[in-house]
């Protein structure tokens, strides 16, 4: 049996499908996060008492830098997505970078930017 280099056009436009439909929520969990940041939902301590406001000074700090770190990783997700889009384009996509062999569907449906088959990611620790 001949060993598959690549996965078939359909099975591509399938991963497609997956992943801009993460892509989708991914942006949309980014522009929230965004949003807590800058506060532009209108949902903060600027219309309260100033007794009020000093007592959640903190936790509104707290809870911007928490949204921060949210967005930043929210951010390296959707690139990486992206760039799981290109790979599908270039027709390279779902093939592991390390041993040149086709990475598990399985594997790319609950990861479908992964660039590592199980194997190859387990053989790096």
């Amino acid at each position: 049996m001949v060993e598959k280099v690549r996965y078939s056009d359909e099975d591509l436009e399938m991963f497609r499908t997956v992943i801009l439909k993460k892509l989708d929520k991914a942006r949309n969990d980014y522009e929230l996060y965004k949003n807590a940041i800058t506060q532009r939902d209108g949902n903060d301590t600027q219309d309260t008492s100033p007794t009020f406001k000093v007592l959640e000074e903190g936790a509104a700090t707290l809870s911007k830098e928490e949204a921060g770190k949210l967005a930043q990783r929210q951010q390296k997700f959707i690139q990486h997505l992206e760039a799981a889009i290109i790979r599908i384009e270039n027709k390279t996509y779902g093939v592991c970078r390390e041993t040149g062999k086709l990475i598990a569907k399985e594997r790319l449906l609950a990861v479908p930017h992964a660039t590592l088959s199980i194997d190859a990611k387990n053989n790096r620790k």
